[in-house]
């Protein structure tokens, strides 16, 4: 086969990897002169006809499902077409090795660099789960690792899309039996967290060396995915409760992918994830009782985060491996938006100090003292409204500001002081209660991100690394008076040694980009448990706030 043309495009080159249903080459395109991989259904060989029009259903399926994924971690797949009556699959070509290939060369994979590989491959789930697509086949011959550094999930082959026909005959069970889950193994239809068992076992492997299932036979196998609890890991060190909380036999109990992305990302920074611990060990299925909420244990809060108060580090760090250089961009713009939510940690009213040292970066810490940059000010600028405000249309009791910097914002009552953040870029609180409810407004006239949706996806990645309990609610664009906008809102846990008022917290940012090109955040939190109020007070801000 090897130098054989297919489809009068494809030249193959050396076999790169083989497995039960097919093999797949190294190619070079002839027409764009580029290297491609090229998968070929060798099991079309060795069946009937009824069973070669399944497998070929499977691969258009695997094309199309990959087809539907936009993610740098999902292998991009270029073509499917048939040639020698077999369907053949043309893909990016990846140089590196699986997973699985890693394992067994090297026995076992450090924590924190299979944290930082289960990162990716979450991910990936996560884009194939919004685009409709459950992979049921995670495991690590299906995780290839880059050269350079990139990881990626690859071969839908036996991946389920919403809206398809099934493929698989009654009562069959796909996929490799190690990392199947046990509702699979049951027969009851997978959901996203049948993949994200796949993705504990996997990383189970990647750091133990052996999956933890294995028995003699498939189906002893099946019987311990169902039946039996996984030995501890003893390699996993900061991994060991994400997998635990993987690995639970019931998925209603599983943490979801926003959960796993918090724990994988403290992980691969060398801590314990204690969010985990919520996750007792894994019980069977059969004997599963769950309990009360009031006695649920409770997640162990992990310690809010210390940003170092000396030369060149970057605000937050991004989960690359050791020894990697996460690309940097100009960070101004980037540390205000960072500054929005480091009050959400280290509580109202207490400042932020920014160092800015020449191009070498910027760090962020808390205040060495709780005394903030500007005290409350006295309501400047204040207009009370008594029912409607015949100006601006304002609910009863809300009052208008024109404040220092120029802006002009209202207010649910005279009680809300105005606390300035930071000078230097304009960031300006206003509370009513020292911190436990606040708005802030921020404003950048050089900022880092020309799309607010970029930035508050950036933001979002950020500080889902930090904040404890953090979970996405929300991210959407949005048009504000005509501009492109962008919204997102989320909940956490604030902790006692950072605030005054510890608990669950809930926030909301919206950003723009004014016609003169300055962004501004427009941002609210407070307690969760009277969060419908705050968010409804923020609509009315949203509504009454006026540019300088």
């Amino acid at each position: 086969m090897q130098g054989s043309l297919v489809a009068g495009r494809y030249r193959l080159g050396d076999s790169i990897g083989s497995g039960g249903m097919g093999r797949v080459w190294r190619a070079h395109d002839e027409v764009l002169h580029r290297s491609v991989a090229i998968k070929e259904l060798t099991a079309a060989l060795y069946v009937s006809d009824s069973e070669q029009a399944m497998l070929l259903a499977r691969t258009r399926a695997e094309a199309r499902a990959a087809a539907r994924i936009n993610h740098s971690a999902v292998v991009t797949v270029h073509d499917v077409l048939e040639h020698d009556g077999r369907p053949w699959i043309v893909m990016e070509l990846v140089e590196g090795r699986s997973l699985a290939d890693a394992v067994k060369e090297q026995e076992r994979v450090e924590p924190r660099e299979a944290a930082r590989i289960g990162l990716w491959v979450l991910r990936a789930l996560r884009a194939a789960h919004a685009a409709g697509v459950l992979h049921r086949d995670v495991k690590p011959g299906n995780v290839l690792l880059g050269r350079d550094g990139r990881v990626l999930l690859t071969d839908f082959g036996i991946a389920q899309i919403d809206g398809d026909t099934a493929i698989t005959r009654t009562g069959e069970v796909v996929g490799s039996v190690d990392y199947l889950a046990p509702e699979r193994v049951r027969g009851h239809d997978p959901g996203p967290s049948s993949d994200l068992w796949a993705l504990g076992a996997t990383l189970y492997t990647a750091v133990e060396g052996r999956s933890p299932f294995r028995r003699t036979s498939p189906l002893t196998t099946m019987q311990a995915v169902v039946e039996e609890e996984a030995d501890a890991p003893r390699q996993a060190g900061p991994l060991t409760p994400v997998i635990s909380a993987l690995l639970r036999k019931d998925p209603a109990t599983r943490p979801d992918v926003a959960q796993v992305e918090q724990m994988l990302a403290e992980a691969a920074e060398g801590r314990r994830p204690h969010a985990a611990q919520e996750y007792v060990p894994t019980q069977a299925v059969d004997a599963h009782v769950p309990l009360p909420q009031e006695t649920r244990p409770q997640a162990v809060p992990v310690a809010a985060p210390r940003y170092p108060q000396g030369g060149g580090s970057t605000a937050v760090q991004t989960p690359y491996g050791p020894g990697v250089v996460a690309p940097r961009r100009r960070v101004r713009g980037r540390v205000i938006a960072l500054v929005v939510v480091l009050a959400a940690l280290i509580g109202g009213g207490t400042a932020v100090v920014l160092q800015q040292e020449g191009r070498g970066g910027t760090t962020v810490g808390p205040s060495p003292t709780p005394t903030p940059t500007g005290a409350p000010d006295p309501t400047p600028g204040a207009t009370r409204t008594g029912g409607t405000d015949s100006a601006g249309g304002l609910p009863e009791g809300w009052v208008r500001r024109t404040d220092p910097y120029g802006f002009s914002v209202v207010l649910p009552g005279e009680d809300w002081r105005r606390v300035v953040f930071d000078e230097e870029t304009r960031q300006v609180d206003y509370t009513p209660d020292g911190g436990k409810h606040f708005l802030r407004i921020a404003a950048d006239d050089s900022p880092d991100f020309d799309d607010p949706y970029e930035h508050l996806s950036d933001l979002d990645q950020q500080i889902g690394q930090r904040l404890v309990d953090y979970r996405q609610v929300g991210l959407e664009r949005r048009v504000y008076r005509d501009r492109d906008s962008a919204r997102l809102e989320y909940s956490w846990t604030a902790l006692a040694k950072d605030t005054d008022f510890p608990g669950p917290y809930r926030a909301i940012d919206q950003m723009y980009l004014s016609r003169d090109g300055v962004e501004y955040a427009i941002y609210m939190a407070g307690p969760a448990a009277d969060w419908a109020t705050t968010r409804e007070q923020f609509e009315t801000v949203l509504q009454g706030w006026r540019e300088p």
